[in-house]
């Protein structure tokens, strides 16, 4: 059982997945789900906090990615967290966290 690294989340795409086929033909889907917690505060006013994550897919689950998944679909993903980094144009250090998605589960009609 691989337990130290797994991230499991229901929510709804922000935007149609980018699909990337690299030189190796290896294809890559890049897309960001947005999952809401909704709470009652010291007010007892409902409040709703979204969270935006940001998702990657290689291969077979890019492919059904491609096929299935649009803006707004509502979908359940089991992957692991992943940390890197990278320079951008201006030679400025950023850094990106991502989902790298191993398993995929479509919901709702949307």
């Amino acid at each position: 059982m691989n337990l130290r690294n797994k991230v499991q989340l229901i929510g709804n795409l922000g935007n149609d997945p980018e699909i990337i086929t690299l030189d190796s033909g290896k294809k890559l889907a890049k897309f960001s789900i947005a999952t809401n917690e909704t709470y009652k505060n010291a007010q007892g006013e409902k409040v709703t906090d979204t969270q935006w994550h940001n998702l990657i897919a290689w291969n077979k689950t890019a492919d059904i990615i491609e096929q299935y998944v649009t803006k707004g679909k509502e979908i359940a993903i089991e992957g692991k967290l992943t940390s890197r980094s990278y320079e951008d144009k201006e030679g400025v250090k950023r850094y990106v966290t991502e989902v790298v998605v191993n398993e995929l589960l479509l919901l709702g009609n949307k």
